[in-house]
């Protein structure tokens, strides 16, 4: 006896409103991804870049007793005003204040 072959019907696959929701997060995952990399990798760099602070030259010096940050500044740039001068050199050493100690060493700014 033969086994009575039959046809069953095909079904359309059908997606529900939540399969439709779910297969588009997916392909378009790797679109928001590359975006997100875009906007965040190049963003950053760009803001950095006009915010830096063109590249300077120092030079070092140690503090020997009597010296002061005013009298380093007037010569380094005698026609210039030493308070900015000697604001520069606190901002770039780190210091608290004007006050340095023989044997400290300073990196001071190149002043053309």
């Amino acid at each position: 006896m033969r086994a009575r072959e039959t046809q069953v019907p095909a079904t359309r696959l059908r997606l529900t409103r939540r399969g439709r929701v779910v297969l588009t997060a997916l392909a378009s995952l790797p679109l928001v991804v590359w975006a997100l990399v875009a906007v965040l990798g190049s963003g950053g760099a760009a803001a950095d870049a006009g915010s830096v602070a063109p590249a300077r030259s120092f030079e070092y010096v140690t503090i020997w007793r009597g010296d002061s940050l005013w009298a380093i500044a007037e010569s380094l740039a005698p026609e210039g005003d030493p308070r900015v001068l000697v604001d520069e050199i606190i901002r770039l050493n780190g210091l608290d204040d004007a006050v340095v100690e023989p044997g400290q060493r300073l990196a001071l700014p190149v002043v053309p």
